[in-house]
C-alpha cells in the first residue's frame, strides 16, 4: 500500500481535536506575501468542495442529510432509510437529496476526502461501501490500518493509487473541506448525526415510515 501522507492527516486531526465540538477554526495561516502559491493552493481553488447531491434540482421537496462517516445511527440510516429514499422519491424527480459531511473524529474526515477524490465522480459508490462496511474498516485501533483500510476502499471504486495520493497529500483542499464544514454546521444549527431537514425544517424521527409520510404530504400539499 502507497505510504499515507502523515503530515496533512494528522495535522487535520490535530486540528478537529483540538478546537471545541463543531466550532473548529480551520482557517490556514497565511502564506508570506512573496511566496509562490502552492500546487495544492492551485488545486483548492479550482475545485472547491461541493456538497452531494441527487435528483432534481426543481424538484418539489428538498431534502438535506448532514451525516458523519464514523456515526452508527448514520450507518444505520444509509441502511433502512436512504436506499428507498433514492429509489421512490429521487430517481423518480419528486426529491432533490443533499449530503453534507460532519467530522466528528479524523477518520470520518479522511473518508470525506476518499469519497471526494476524482471530482466527486465516485462519491456514491465510495460512500454507499463507507456506511455498509462501516464496522470492518473502522475495526482497529492503529490509524494507518483505517486509512489503508478506507484506500481499499477507494481502489475498489475505481480510484488509482495515484489518484489517492493526491487527494490525501491536498493539504489545501482539506483545509476547504473543513471551512465548508464549519459554515454548514453553523448555517443550520447541527449538533448531533443524523439530522435531516425536510424544506428548511428538522425531522424529529427520520424511521422511514414517518419520513415518507412528511414527504407525501408535501408533495401533495
Amino acid at each position: 500500500m502507497t505510504t499515507i501522507n502523515r503530515r496533512l492527516l494528522l495535522s487535520m486531526a490535530a486540528t478537529l481535536a483540538a478546537a471545541p465540538a463543531f466550532a473548529q477554526d480551520a482557517t490556514a495561516e497565511a502564506p508570506a506575501a512573496d511566496a509562490p502559491a502552492a500546487p495544492e493552493a492551485d488545486a483548492a481553488a479550482a475545485l472547491a468542495p461541493r456538497d452531494f447531491t441527487l435528483g432534481d434540482e426543481a424538484a418539489k421537496v428538498k431534502i438535506v442529510e448532514y451525516a458523519s462517516f464514523t456515526c452508527p445511527h448514520c450507518a444505520n440510516f444509509h441502511d433502512t432509510v436512504f436506499n428507498r429514499l433514492k429509489a421512490e422519491y429521487i430517481d423518480t424527480g419528486k426529491v432533490h437529496f443533499t449530503l453534507r459531511e460532519v467530522y466528528f473524529d479524523r477518520y470520518g474526515f479522511w473518508a470525506g476526502l476518499i469519497a471526494r477524490c476524482d471530482d466527486n465522480k465516485r462519491y456514491l459508490g465510495i460512500s454507499d461501501m463507507v456506511f455498509s462496511k462501516q464496522r470492518e474498516w473502522l475495526n482497529s485501533d492503529d490509524p494507518t490500518v483505517i486509512m489503508n483500510n478506507l484506500r481499499t476502499i477507494g481502489l475498489t471504486a475505481g480510484l488509482t493509487n495515484e489518484q489517492l495520493d493526491a487527494c490525501t497529500a491536498n493539504e489545501a483542499f482539506g483545509e476547504e473541506m473543513l471551512k465548508q464544514f464549519n459554515a454548514n454546521m453553523a448555517a443550520d444549527s447541527i449538533t448531533g448525526t443524523p439530522t435531516v431537514i425536510l424544506d428548511g425544517t428538522k425531522v424529529d424521527n427520520w424511521a422511514w415510515d414517518n419520513l415518507k409520510s412528511l414527504i407525501d404530504a408535501k408533495l401533495e400539499g
